[in-house]
């Protein structure tokens, strides 16, 4: 759509809103310009009528002043906050149960979390298509094998628009550096139908009870789902005999290859091909890993020309002219370049043998011209049949190969939990998989399961019953960081040779720098804010207090990601964490300048309880109205003005649940941090300087005698507290006449 078009289609609707709004807004001026001129009409008819009627008008009309109540009163919250910062136990009874609150929740999450990963696992909506074949295949050969996995998936109601070319070539696309087997024959791009395009069906919504009769509501055909399309298009496709196919999903948010991506390196190639194959034995032993390949060369023929300079002086030619005549069989002999209007490059001219000549035999019968004559060029050239290499990849000057896998999505594993030496070590049982007719047994949460891989410990036993009864055996997801770990245990044992050295990229290089971006963002900011706060306050146990609150508010996010049974994103959950630290300094701030405020004229304790009773009311206000604007983003509801209806967890929708879950939940705990533990943190100091002032006069006056110093200020100070403040009564009755002022004599 150009610049024309886009204003064409929104200026009419922009003039159509502004008038209605102009419109509705002129309407309620006249209404209440009305309702103002009857009221002033009556109260004028209501003084005309006398006496009667001015006393109706005071009644109707006149305000009745508001009662003054002097004083200062304590509501629920201020004694709450008296009875914990108003001695010196309970600020320390707090800080202790909230620390141990806050060490329970990690361990709980570092054993029950869903892991790990880089961004939002997204519904796809477009996805790319391999077919892999090997052989020496002619074009027309490929496009046959292409021709059958196009027609099923045109075939499938879930696929809007498909694109297929055989051989190299294509449209271009955000593989985000994926790159296609290397004996790939040909590409299906396709599209599934739009998630707002896809039919509906009926669902029961709940059952009224006495009459049955069910209430339903249109949701979307689950048959249409992305994942749901690409999965029935792989079983499909996998009937073709001859080819296997693969699908490289085009997921929203920062494009991937597959997520476990191995790289060796090493300077000497037949070190690196036998530790390549040996990588590869290891992903296909690996339970949960599915589309592996790896980079070796393919099997093939390359034949290699060897030219014998010595005998070529000897008739007189060189390799230069020899090379020449090899080019005119090959892909031919350049001989300048030039430009047309329908390409943007420079476009060679090459001269070559006809098509019938251009075979390896013909070198036989090409002769060369030399001083003495023409010359055949097999005098002095042989041909021999190697290996193919296919291409040299070198990364730091060292030739690399990549091994690479996917992970099964869904996949569960079965562990059994020890702990030594305080240290938790977890034991692989068994490994499963969701299924449907085939299932073994049936998750809390409805789930079928199949046992896939099965362990020698837990041979004869039943994993299901054991995750049920016994408390160290539990069921933990399967992803690509945690099969990633799986492997390291096997890279640890050393299985290649000492010149072989390995490194994981792809998902998990990308994933540890986004890590160590967000961590330094996240420590800078925390420095920047220490600054500040210490320019602000005058004081590092205030500006470390406000930061310690910024670092605990973390555990209401790993609350909310058990609570909404979500995974720790990098990306999404990350960000959170660092726009949460904003609000929850932001409420400190607020609630620690107020104290130093009521300090300068109130007792310190006094001010504690006094700035927490006049300060829960924004804080609150600030929690509850950010909880309730991101609550809609964290349960996926989205809302259409334009058309009217709502939608929940659409593919849009799901980018930002994780992120919205962080700051909700992690803004909950922290306004508790907040209101709490905030007053206590600041009593604990005013206890602890009490009681160390009190125990050094007290050694004060033991070392020094009564006489010092020391022991003097303690009996003054003692005796002051004894002493009753004094109370001066002016009464203007017994006061005596005024002194008559006398003027100075003229």
């Amino acid at each position: 759509m150009d610049t024309a078009n886009i204003l064409g289609s929104v200026i009419p609707t922009f003039v159509v809103v502004f008038a209605l709004v102009l419109l509705a807004a002129v309407l309620i001026a006249c209404l209440l310009s009305g309702f103002l001129l009857l009221l002033i009409a009556l109260f004028a008819e209501l003084l005309r009528l006398g006496r009667g009627g001015r006393w109706l008008a005071s009644r109707l009309f006149r305000k009745e002043p508001d009662r003054i109540h002097a004083g200062y009163r304590r509501n629920f919250f201020g004694r709450l906050i008296e009875g914990i910062v108003g001695n010196p136990v309970m600020p320390l009874v707090l800080a202790g149960v909230v620390f141990t609150f806050v060490g329970t929740v990690l361990i709980y999450f570092s054993s029950n979390s869903k892991g790990v990963e880089f961004f939002v696992e997204s519904e796809p909506e477009q996805a790319i298509v391999y077919v892999l074949a090997r052989g020496n295949l002619s074009l027309e050969e490929k496009d046959s094998l292409l021709q059958q996995a196009e027609d099923i998936v045109r075939a499938h109601p879930g696929i809007q628009t498909a694109f297929a070319f055989a051989g190299e070539g294509g449209l271009d696309s955000n593989t985000g550096g994926a790159q296609a087997p290397k004996d790939t024959v040909g590409q299906i791009q396709l599209e599934t139908i739009p998630w707002e395009d896809r039919p509906n069906q009926s669902s029961v919504l709940f059952t009224i009870p006495f009459i049955n009769f069910e209430v339903t509501r249109d949701v979307q055909d689950p048959a249409f789902d992305g994942d749901v399309v690409l999965a029935d298009l792989l079983e499909q496709l996998e009937v073709i005999p001859g080819i296997r196919t693969e699908i490289l999903n085009l997921s929203r948010g920062p494009a991937s290859g597959k997520p476990v991506h191995l790289r060796l390196k090493s300077d000497s190639w037949e070190d690196l091909v036998a530790s390549a194959s040996m990588a590869r034995e290891q992903f296909e032993r690996t339970p949960g890993l599915t589309l592996i390949e790896d980079t070796r060369p393919l099997p093939g023929i390359d034949w290699q020309i060897d030219v014998d300079v010595e005998k070529a002086g000897r008739y007189g030619a060189d390799v230069l002219t020899v090379g020449a005549m090899v080019q005119l069989v090959t892909r031919g002999l350049l001989l300048d370049t030039m430009r047309v209007d329908t390409s943007d490059e420079e476009i060679e001219i090459r001269v070559r043998l006809p098509e019938e000549d251009r075979v390896l035999s013909t070198l036989d019968t090409l002769k060369v011209r030399t001083p003495d004559g023409l010359i055949p060029l097999s005098n002095f050239i042989t041909r021999t049949p190697v290996p193919k290499l296919a291409e040299i990849s070198r990364v730091d000057q060292k030739r690399y190969l990549d091994v690479k896998a996917d992970v099964i999505p869904g996949l569960m594993k079965i562990v059994r939990a020890t702990r030594q030496d305080g240290v938790e070590t977890l034991e692989t049982l068994g490994t499963a998989r969701p299924a449907g007719a085939d299932a073994e047994f049936t998750s809390d949460d409805g789930i079928a399961y199949k046992i896939i891989d099965r362990e020698a410990a837990a041979e004869g036993m039943d994993l299901w019953d054991a995750v049920r009864t016994e408390g160290s055996i539990r069921m933990v997801p399967v992803n690509a960081n945690e099969r990633i770990a799986e492997l390291d245990k096997w890279l640890d044992t050393k299985p290649f040779d000492l010149g072989v050295t390995t490194e994981w990229t792809g998902d998990q290089e990308d994933q540890a720098e986004s890590q160590a971006f967000l961590s330094s963002a996240f420590s800078a900011a925390l420095g920047l804010m220490f600054i500040i706060l210490l320019a602000q306050f005058n004081s590092f146990y205030n500006a470390i207090l406000v930061l310690l609150a910024v670092v605990l508010s973390t555990t209401g996010v790993l609350i909310g990601m058990l609570v909404m049974d979500q995974t720790f994103s990098i990306i999404m959950t990350g960000t959170g964490i660092v726009a949460l630290a904003g609000i929850v300094v932001n409420n400190n701030i607020i609630l620690i300048d107020t104290y130093q405020e009521y300090e300068r004229y109130m007792p310190r304790i006094e001010a504690i309880i006094r700035t927490a009773q006049a300060r829960i009311r924004p804080v609150l206000l600030t929690t509850i109205t950010t909880m309730a604007g991101l609550a809609p983003m964290m349960f996926g509801l989205s809302l259409n003005f334009a058309e009217g209806g709502y939608t929940i967890d659409s593919p849009t929708a799901l980018w930002w649940k994780q992120l919205a879950t962080a700051v909700v939940f992690g803004l909950g705990i922290a306004t508790v941090l907040t209101l709490m533990v905030t007053p206590s943190m600041l009593a604990i100091r005013i206890w602890a300087t009490t009681y160390v002032r009190w125990f050094a006069r007290l050694l004060a006056r033991m070392s020094m005698g009564r006489a010092s110093k020391a022991a003097r200020d303690w009996a003054l100070q003692r005796d002051a507290r004894r002493s009753k403040a004094q109370e001066i009564i002016w009464d203007e009755d017994l006061a005596g006449p005024a002194p008559v002022a006398l003027k100075p004599a003229e």
